[in-house]
């Protein structure tokens, strides 16, 4: 069976289910902006729940336009549908929603498209899409003043790819003027899936790699539930840094360049 995930021989959780993922969050997302759409979005600079509705709607639209089509380039940004009035955005962004998983459903994972990373097909889509959903949720609980934990098997899962697509890498996307070394190595660690990834120097400049398994005594490292880590690395919420031998500052100072070479989209 093809599945979206072929980075590195991992395997997802059994209990993972990206459909069911898109669709609960998507859900819970529309839920959460209920009556709350003028609130400020925390992680979001300068974005209202209502704007932030609209990019996951936008988004939808045009990932389910170019894997519904197979498309080989990307679709031009003004060709997407018109913002609607407030009263009816929640209802578009939920059909868009339902629309995409449909797309997705019906998609074979290895059909070939156009993607923003090295995977170009629809798998890659599919396992991208669980995050933005998934993350954004979380935003509209919070401007709501809720925060909720993100289900383990689905946060293993996108921290896995998020370490296989959002960093600067050999194979991937690096920058022509690279940012600095990261000079040092630092584990990340999900307590409560008993998983860690260590992140290492690779032989570019300004490019990294990472290991999956136990980490080693002594480095830095960041711990939380799978859930703190993903969000952690999408930037919602703080995380401690356990210096080990390497001292606080030095160790801090490993995370700030580790956050110069990660990016999202």
């Amino acid at each position: 069976m093809t599945t979206p995930h072929t980075a590195g021989g991992f395997e997802p959780p059994a209990e993972f289910d990206p459909l069911a993922e898109i669709a609960e969050h998507s859900a819970g997302l529309a839920r959460a902006a209920e009556n709350n759409l003028e609130a400020p979005v925390e992680h979001c600079p300068g974005w209202t729940v209502a704007d932030l509705v609209w990019h996951v709607t936008e988004v939808h639209w045009f990932w389910s336009t170019v894997v519904a089509g197979l498309l080989p380039a990307p679709v031009e940004d003004d060709s997407g549908p018109d913002r609607p009035a407030p009263e009816e955005l929640i209802a578009r962004f939920s059909a868009g929603a339902e629309h995409l998983v449909r797309v997705l459903a019906a998609a074979d994972p290895a059909a070939a498209c156009w993607t923003w990373a090295t995977q170009q097909n629809a798998g890659f889509v599919l396992r991208h899409q669980v995050q933005e959903a998934a993350v954004h949720h979380w935003d509209a609980e919070h401007a709501a003043g809720r925060d909720i934990e993100l289900g383990m098997a689905m946060s293993v899962d996108a921290i896995e790819e998020f370490l296989t697509f959002s960093l600067s890498t050999v194979d991937g996307y690096h920058p022509e003027v690279p940012e600095p070394s990261l000079d040092g190595a630092l584990v990340l660690s999900a307590s409560d899936a008993g998983i860690d990834w260590t992140i290492t120097d690779d032989t570019l400049p300004g490019t990294l790699k990472f290991s999956t398994g136990a980490g080693e005594p002594g480095l830095p490292r960041i711990s939380g539930t799978a859930s703190d880590l993903l969000l952690w690395l999408y930037g919602r919420v703080p995380l401690p840094v356990t210096a080990g031998s390497a001292g606080q500052l030095a160790a801090e100072e490993l995370v700030a360049r580790f956050r110069g070479e990660t990016f999202t989209d």
